[in-house]
Order: structure tokens, then C-alpha cells, then sequence
């Protein structure tokens, strides 16, 4: 099982900023995980602005599709592998489905597939669901760290859409 420990072990993300609970499925093109984290007080992603309360907008969606995104990475290197940093490059196509996630009880999936990309850059499409309700979907580019680049080398071919 991929749990929390792992996922921590081979991203870059640790402690609270380590958004994701377990994998619930992977190939070479796609990944699916779980997260429970949207509904913790102590989320580092809340809003704690004057007279906001603690809110986790929708938009934090993007952060957890990103780390679902390096977890595959280190998934594809092997267990022998850690991924160097990555950068959120771009977000696009983005449709917001719902304007919060710290007022869901249910689990996250978070859904990430892999379009295209190289040894620098990584496309990505996502969903994040809560239930069967889809919260968010559009693309993320993802750039590589050049120290990790020569782990991803050939993997990242360009993929029929």
C-alpha cells in the first residue's frame, strides 16, 4: 500500500503540507489518491484573513492535483527514486464546481493524467471528486527540476488526448 509515509518520503512535501493520504491506484498514465486533509483545522492552506473565518477555497484544489502529479513522478522513478523539486507552471482550462472544500465530510480523490511532457515539462489533466461529485477539473503544467530530469528521460512521450 502507498500510504502517507511514502508519499512522504519520495515528494518534496512533508509534515501538514503533505496533502495526500494514500494512493488508491496508478499506471504509467495516471494516478488516483486520497486525501482527508481539506477537513483539518490545521491545514496550512486555510484562509485565516480578517473576517474570512478559516476557509480552504476551492482554489487550494490546484495544490492537491500538483502533489498528486509528483507522486506519480516518484511512483514512475521506483522506489529507489526521489523526486528533486518541481514548479506548478501553469494552471488552465480550470472550471470550479464548488467554492469550498473545508465543508466536505467526504474523502478527496484526486484524479491526475498525464497528456504529454518531457524531461523538462509535465501536462497533466485533473479532477478532484468528493463522492461522486466533481469540485474542480482543468490542466497543470508541471517544470521539472533539471536534477530530476535525467530519472524522467524518455518516459514522458506525447500521449493521444
Amino acid at each position: 500500500m502507498i500510504d502517507r509515509q511514502w508519499i512522504e518520503r519520495h515528494i518534496p512535501h512533508q509534515g501538514l503540507m503533505c496533502l495526500l493520504d494514500r494512493v488508491e491506484r496508478w499506471d504509467e498514465r495516471e494516478i488516483v489518491c486520497i486525501a482527508h486533509s481539506h477537513a483539518r483545522a490545521d491545514n496550512p492552506l486555510r484562509n485565516h484573513g480578517p473576517g474570512s473565518g478559516t476557509r480552504l477555497g476551492i482554489a487550494t484544489a490546484i495544490e492537491y492535483a500538483a502533489q498528486a502529479t509528483a507522486v506519480h513522478g516518484a511512483l514512475l522513478i521506483g522506489e529507489d527514486g526521489k523526486l528533486s523539486s518541481g514548479f506548478l507552471a501553469s494552471a488552465r482550462n480550470v472550471s470550479w464546481h464548488h467554492p469550498h472544500l473545508d465543508d466536505l465530510s467526504d474523502e478527496l480523490a484526486v484524479h491526475a493524467t498525464r497528456l504529454s511532457g518531457n524531461e523538462m515539462t509535465v501536462l497533466y489533466a485533473f479532477a478532484i471528486f468528493a463522492a461522486a461529485r466533481k469540485l474542480i477539473d482543468g490542466r497543470i503544467s508541471i517544470f521539472l527540476n533539471r536534477d530530476a530530469a535525467p530519472s524522467f528521460s524518455g518516459q514522458f512521450e506525447h500521449l493521444p488526448s
